[in-house]
């Protein structure tokens, strides 16, 4: 079962689905409008809840009775200490049960449950949930298939979704809610017409890129792979690219114990084609 499910990627991002939207409705159980008022931190400062734990709790459980040779890299794991063996693993999964705590914790739905595949560096599928919007993404980034699509859950329906082309009126950029733009973005949007910015949280960004609602997203503060793997994935298989900031494609890989990105650039076109450093 397990190695069949690997070698049909298309099975196995349906039944990872099921398994985020489940994981999903237990964060709702725990989200306010009007705010989550017990946060405690991690050593790094950063927030954590009760439900990035019984989210992500979850998860891990349901990937390995599904895969059980198929490690689980989830955020608050490695908070606590708990990195699984990867030196044999061809596969492993890497998850963030609540991409964008600052945003649950503050009451605004721009939070995500994020899980993908991971395989030679390369997120192969990936499912980006927001559960108190009600919008699912599903990627699958293969060598043989690239495909993405978005499902809401008032209407049930599904659309595929692709990159658009930059407008000729200028780009709609897209960034962090809570950070405020540096001096080094600044200068790196210089190169470009920029028609229209929003601010949105987790990787709702990586999202709206692939569904052709935004062009442009860069992020030159610090971020961990289980924030962007899942959204990477979306985002490749809507024809889009998360590069570094020489172009270079973002990669995982199982080596790197801290699991930070580089800065990086994600976009529905060939950015750097344009971009004069």
């Amino acid at each position: 079962m397990s190695s069949k499910l690997l070698e049909n990627p298309k099975a196995l991002l349906n039944i990872a689905r099921r398994i985020t939207l489940e994981a999903g409705d237990i964060a709702l159980t725990h989200f306010d409008e009007m705010g989550y008022g017990d946060p405690t931190h991690k050593a790094d400062g950063s927030p954590v809840t009760k439900a990035d734990h019984e989210t992500e709790a979850f998860i891990e459980e349901a990937l390995l009775k599904l895969l059980p040779d198929v490690p689980v890299v989830g955020e608050e794991g490695i908070a606590l200490g708990k990195l699984p063996s990867l030196k044999e693993t061809e596969f492993y999964w890497l998850v963030d049960p609540i991409d964008g705590t600052k945003e649950f914790i503050a009451g605004s739905p721009d939070f995500t449950v994020n899980i993908a595949l991971v395989s030679g560096g390369i997120p192969l599928i990936g499912i980006v949930y927001a559960p108190a919007l009600g919008e699912l993404y599903a990627g699958l980034n293969t060598p043989d298939e690239k495909h993405a699509t978005r499902w809401l859950e008032e209407t049930g329906k599904e659309k595929e979704l692709r990159t658009r082309k930059p407008p000729k009126e200028g780009l709609h950029v897209v960034t962090g809610r809570r950070k405020k733009n540096s001096g080094e973005m600044d200068k790196f949007l210089e190169s470009f017409k920029v028609a229209k910015t929003t601010r949105r949280g987790s990787s709702i960004k990586l999202c709206m890129i692939a569904n052709g609602k935004a062009d442009l997203y860069p992020q030159f503060g610090q971020t961990c792979q289980w924030d962007t793997a899942a959204g990477h994935a979306v985002l490749s298989g809507a024809g889009g690219i998360i590069t570094d900031l020489q172009g270079t494609p973002l990669s995982y890989t199982a080596d790197s114990l801290d699991f930070c990105n580089l800065e990086f650039i994600a976009a529905g076109f060939e950015w750097h084609e344009e971009y004069s450093q």
